[in-house]
């Protein structure tokens, strides 16, 4: 069974930093294991759909919306057993205030960017949320 847990939500203040954390487990033993894959980061905002922030796959490619290139970077930490999933995020404004989601799913595209369409993933955390106030 594939798990995702997030971690590293709060609140903070306009200006300031925070890195969100996603353990992946159980996606090697799956049925999906043979397939290569994409990790993402994805954020709803209250009365908003759910968007794409950042993404980066098996081969460490990586793929940005737009507010988020050049405030936020996404790494990833493969382990034998599980993957590690960061976001860091700097310079945050309210308007990045969300619940913020990880996900994987598989992809084998090598000559495309990891995709930012939540309809490419098949598992989800449950969420961990950000706030930030001026």
């Amino acid at each position: 069974q594939v798990h995702l847990v997030e971690s590293g939500g709060g609140s903070v203040q306009t200006g300031e930093s925070l890195t969100l954390s996603c353990v992946v487990s159980g996606y090697t033993q799956s049925e999906y294991s043979h397939k290569k894959y994409s990790m993402g980061w994805f954020r709803q905002a209250p009365g908003k759909e759910r968007e794409g922030v950042a993404a980066i796959d098996f081969d460490g490619d990586t793929n940005y919306a737009d507010f988020a290139r050049g405030r936020f970077t996404i790494t990833m930490v493969k382990d034998t057993a599980k993957n590690i999933l960061h976001l860091q995020m700097n310079t945050l404004t309210h308007e990045d205030t969300a619940i913020y989601y990880c996900a994987i799913g598989p992809w084998i595209y090598l000559y495309l960017p990891p995709p930012l369409n939540v309809d490419e993933y098949k598992f989800w955390g449950q969420g961990t949320q950000v706030t930030v106030s001026s």
